[in-house]
């Protein structure tokens, strides 16, 4: 498997992780020094991105796509379109965001690092 399809399975695997809610998963995914930055600004650590599901926040809907990827040798950037269908403690979360993933190999295996989301209009 080429280096860009290996990263495209690992942003395939997150998608389908938070689709189904699986902290389990994302745990995996997720490297150790992991940041997401929401799309208000909030900046989450691994732990915090996890509980996000225990915290109150419920996917009914999660769609990836148009997804672009660059690797860089042990680094790799996948920029995408979220679609979701969402609620966080009963308030909709749901939108359209425009999602960067910066991934790392460590020990032979691709890591989402850092996820940064931006609303983004329909078109």
């Amino acid at each position: 498997m080429s280096t860009e399809n290996q990263v495209r399975a690992v942003s395939d695997r997150w998608a389908d992780a938070e689709r189904r809610m699986d902290g389990g998963d994302l745990a995996r995914i997720l490297d150790e020094d992991f940041r997401g930055v929401g799309p208000v600004g909030f900046v989450l650590t691994k732990e915090q991105w996890l509980g996000r599901y225990e915290g109150g926040l419920t996917v009914t809907g999660f769609d990836w796509r148009d997804v672009g990827v660059r690797v860089f040798g042990d680094t790799a950037v996948a920029i995408g379109t979220q679609v979701q269908e969402a609620t966080f403690q009963g308030h909709a979360s749901s939108g359209r965001f425009r999602v960067t993933q910066v991934l790392v190999q460590r020990d032979g295996a691709w890591r989402i690092a850092g996820l940064h989301l931006s609303p983004q209009q329909a078109p």
